[in-house]
């Protein structure tokens, strides 16, 4: 939010030594993030003054058109004389009040002007656009043109008002009131300890039976409607050039008077209006949801498909707007254009289509209804963002007759008595506050006078002693509960007046057991050749249909949000994979083909029966039961760890051929995270929705007797692969973090050591192709007994006429070590007997002869 500095002298009496930069610093002590304090016309120096064109001469002798002006400018250039002036622009012609830099100026950006000869004439001067002036969006992007009635031989830079100071304000979400001049000028007033002058404190006349017809159909959507009625506007009446200067300095542009007059009582009230060419609405305005199928074409000239969910008003024909965005282009105001409008000569005004009566529509909306509508639809507007932050729903009568007041002022119009106004039940909202709450969170004594003193300064109507009941302004509806208004207290008394105090943690205490695996994981990842790629937990439910997952699948159970940053991802993940798999469609679409991506994070799951959350104490630490109470209200949270791989795994070069990757590498890196988890993974044939039913691997770990899927690894499935626009046999990895730390006995185990030599035994096996290699290898372990110090496969063979009709060899190496003693080649040979035989009674495999 711009605001700028005389615009908000208006409502305080600031002192006149205060500069922009002073207001900085005293609105960011009150807790609002101003950000930067422009300089207007700080490199501007005069003489400018306003001329009026006498003559244009048009040379036509060069490659661009060129006139040779003659300019009368008074007394501003010290002789009375016509200043003769070379310019270019089109945009104007004899008779039109112009404004012109004399010799000795000097515009924005050290552009000094001085007398030269130029096109073979002498210059005197330069006759000036907005552009040139700094002035910004005028609308018309050429010189600008003055009323006839503006006196020649001003001074420009008064009647411009190009010199000020404009205070560019991050808004945060919970403050729409600081979307406005009066909100922003009633923190100044608390800072500086100064009355305010509201601005809504307007005199209203009270709601009758003669006012334009409105019927709200969505009182929950719409619980405040004002509508008035302005007759009888002069077509040819333009904004006054101290409102287009107020608007451009917000970041406005003027279009034209009537919407003008709509977007200035929006800045400076913040409640948006919209004004509706009367001639064009068909019988009662109203408020309801859209209906399916029903089409709108906004004022952006797009034709857009509505929601059942939008909140539009309509007429007898339909929707004529998209409530709290944008209105319609059918009841648009007749534009007219402002940089001909009072000039002499110029584009003659259409009397007939011109906008003469208006209706004017301030109303209040739901914030979460108007949030979801603009993002649906993609059309943020500056109304939209002050409704989905909170509007003040009391200010709508005071803003409706504001802007009568200007259209009465500036247009001649004519107010008609009919007053419409729509209200919802409603009652003031009130928060029971003990008086020293405040101190406990804060951990400073403030009293009960300084708390009551800052609430009132708000705007609130604080009533009891030691338990004071607190009524909050109309203006701010994100003061819900006790810290909110704590949180006002402080903030008003200063943040930096808070006594620094460092924590003093209890010796023995550091990183958590799961802190510390999550650390192992990533690191070990990395060191792999995984790069980290973190992302959003946002979803929409028609990844599950991408990822293949069956209709009954667990994972669909998602968590939603009540008011979703996009209304196309209102879910929370159930799987880390839907995000990687989008980070790695990005990288490759744009020439990195060769990834190995990874992250670590929380999926997020529906607990069964959820409990309400509770406020936890301020004044000591909670107890475990409380935290426990909290957390009972949250999802549940397990971290999983994933990883994507897609092009080459090992690269080509001088050294040998690359490799792509495939799913052994997928399989590996989940080996490789339980490795860092100390857990004994099983890896055996699954399928599971998004991977390739005969490339993808089953991850599973046994406690208690009691196996456990932890996860899945494996090339993914063609299907999937091209529906999220993935390099094809793209693969990829999840593991259930938390399960993999529980199934771990959380001690680290230090590598043997033996001193001895290894002896080193080869077997080859026949089964049928069916059985797991995993299987023959978990009873040639168990069966070598304790003497096995490691069993590696190191090769799988397939031939129907040597080995038999649905059969394969798988050949292990097996090495053998004792702790105490060099081990016999009898020894050895015995415990790979053993270790053949066990295989064979479970597997049913026997020795490649």
């Amino acid at each position: 939010m711009r605001i700028p500095l005389s615009w908000l002298r208006e409502y305080v009496d600031l002192p006149a030594s205060e500069t922009g930069r002073d207001v900085q610093a005293k609105l960011i002590s009150a807790g609002l993030e101003v950000e930067t304090v422009e300089q207007l016309g700080h490199d501007l120096k005069g003489p400018l003054a306003v001329g009026q064109v006498l003559t244009i001469e048009e040379l036509t002798d060069f490659k661009k058109p060129i006139r040779f002006c003659t300019v009368d400018v008074g007394q501003a250039n010290g002789t009375g004389e016509p200043q003769e002036i070379i310019c270019g622009a089109r945009n104007f012609q004899v008779g039109d009040k112009v404004v012109v830099a004399l010799p000795g100026a000097v515009l924005p950006g050290d552009f000094q002007i001085a007398e030269r000869k130029t096109y073979g004439r002498i210059s005197r001067g330069m006759i000036c656009s907005s552009d040139e002036l700094n002035m910004g969006d005028d609308g018309t992007k050429g010189i600008i043109i003055l009323p006839p009635e503006t006196e020649i031989g001003r001074d420009a830079v008064e009647l411009l008002e190009l010199v000020d100071e404009v205070l560019d304000i991050a808004v945060t979400a919970n403050r729409g009131d600081c979307l406005s001049i009066r909100g922003v000028a009633r923190e100044a007033a608390i800072s500086y300890g100064l009355p305010l002058r509201d601005p809504a404190l307007l005199d209203v006349p009270a709601p009758n039976a003669y006012g334009y017809p409105v019927q709200v159909s969505d009182p929950v959507g719409c619980d405040r409607f004002t509508a008035r009625t302005v007759s009888g506007l002069a077509p040819e009446a333009r904004s006054p050039i101290w409102l287009q200067r107020r608007l451009q300095k917000v970041g406005m542009r003027p279009i034209s008077l009537a919407v003008d007059v709509t977007n200035y009582v929006m800045m400076e009230l913040g409640q948006p209006l919209h004004a509706y060419d009367r001639k064009l609405v068909q019988g009662t305005i109203g408020v309801r949801r859209a209906g399916e199928g029903e089409k709108l074409v906004t004022l952006d000239g797009v034709e857009r498909r509505l929601h059942a969910e939008d909140l539009v008003i309509v007429d007898e024909r339909g929707p004529i707007g998209l409530a709290g965005v944008m209105g319609g282009a059918n009841t648009e105001i007749a534009d007219v254009p402002l940089s001909r409008t009072g000039s002499t000569g110029g584009t003659p005004i259409d009397l007939e289509n011109a906008t003469s009566d208006v209706v004017i529509e301030a109303a209040h909306f739901d914030a979460v209804s108007i949030a979801r509508t603009a993002r649906r639809h993609k059309l943020s507007s500056e109304a939209s963002r002050r409704f989905e932050r909170g509007v003040d729903p009391a200010a709508a009568a005071a803003a409706a007759q504001r802007t009568v007041d200007l259209l009465v002022l500036l247009a001649g119009g004519t107010a008609d008595a009919g007053v419409t106004e729509v209200v919802g039940p409603s009652a003031p909202h009130s928060i029971t506050l003990p008086a020293d709450h405040p101190d406990k969170v804060a951990g400073v004594t403030y009293g009960r006078e300084i708390v009551v003193r800052r609430l009132q300064e708000i705007g609130c109507d604080v009533y009891g002693q030691d338990e004071l009941i607190v009524t909050v302004p109309s203006w701010r509806p994100d003061l819900q509960e006790v810290n909110d208004l704590a949180e006002e207290v402080i903030r008003l008394e200063g943040y930096e007046n808070l006594p620094s105090t460092l924590p003093k943690p209890p010796s023995g205490r550091g990183l958590t057991h799961r802190q510390r695996l999550h650390r192992r994981v990533g690191r070990a990842l990395a060191g792999a050749g995984y790069v980290e790629a973190p992302n959003y937990p946002f979803i929409g439910e028609q990844v599950f249909d991408q990822l293949a997952l069956e209709a009954d699948d667990p994972a669909r159970r998602v968590v939603k949000l009540v008011n979703p940053l996009n209304d196309e991802e209102p879910a929370l993940r159930t799987s880390l994979l839907p995000g990687l798999l989008g980070a790695l469609r990005r990288n490759d679409g744009r020439g990195s083909h060769d990834l190995a991506l990874f992250e670590t994070g929380l999926v997020f799951r529906p607990r069964e029966r959820r409990r309400a959350a509770t406020h936890l104490p301020v004044d000591r630490r909670p107890t475990d039961a409380e935290i426990a109470e909290l957390d009972a209200a949250l999802p549940e949270q397990p971290r999983h760890v994933a990883a994507v791989l897609a092009g080459a795994r090992e690269q080509a070069g001088w050294w040998g051929k690359g490799r792509p990757a495939d799913w052994a590498d997928a399989v590996e890196s989940g080996r490789l995270v339980a490795r860092e988890a100390g857990a004994d993974l099983v890896v055996r044939k699954g399928a599971y929705g998004p991977w390739h039913p005969g490339r993808c691997a089953e991850f599973v770990v046994v406690t208690d007797g009691a196996e456990t899927v932890v996860g899945y690894a494996g090339e993914l499935h063609p299907r999937v692969v091209k529906a999220f626009g993935l390099p094809d046999r793209a693969c990829a990895m999840e593991l259930d973090l938390d399960a993999l730390e529980r199934a771990s006995d959380g001690t680290p185990q230090a590598p043997s050591i033996s001193t001895f030599p290894v002896a080193t035994q080869d077997v080859a096996l026949v089964v049928d192709k069916p059985v797991p290699a995993a299987e023959v290898e978990a009873a040639l372990r168990d069966g070598a007994g304790e003497l096995l110090e490691a069993i590696r496969l190191f090769d799988v063979y397939e031939n129907d006429e040597q080995l038999g009709d649905g059969r394969k060899s798988l050949a292990y190496a097996l090495r053998f070590r004792a702790v105490d003693r060099t081990l016999t080649v009898d020894e050895a040979s015995a415990a790979r007997d053993a270790a053949v035989a066990l295989a064979g009674e479970r597997t049913g495999a026997v020795l490649r002869g």
